[in-house]
């Protein structure tokens, strides 16, 4: 399953719309390996702590969260990057509005 637009360049923040007190998401691309997905939080939305038996990587396309990664809070801004690891409690947060990529590797690392 592929959503992007067939091998055309195309503005990463753009495929996703903010939308009022909402967290829309837009799955890029899914496999047996893993999924590519675009999420938009609006101002003060959050994923509350859950863990996830994959390792994942955070890309930050606009704004600024807060990522917690067993406990520990972390600020993240455009243009960072940050790993959760498998199996660990995580949790996002909306400091103001923002994008996010993330990346979900769903088989083990070699």
């Amino acid at each position: 399953m592929n959503t992007t637009n067939n091998g055309s360049p195309t503005e990463l923040a753009e495929l996703v719309d903010y939308q009022a007190d909402a967290i829309v998401s837009v799955v890029l691309t899914k496999s047996k390996a893993g999924s590519v997905t675009l999420f938009a939080f609006d101002r003060e939305q959050e994923l509350s702590e859950h863990t996830t038996p994959f390792e994942a990587l955070v890309y930050l396309v606009d704004g600024v969260a807060e990522i917690g990664i067993d406990g520990r809070p972390h600020p993240v801004s455009v243009g960072q990057l940050i790993r959760l690891p498998p199996n660990v409690p995580h949790w996002v947060r909306a400091l103001e509005r923002f994008k996010m990529l993330l990346i979900m590797l769903r088989e083990p690392p070699e």
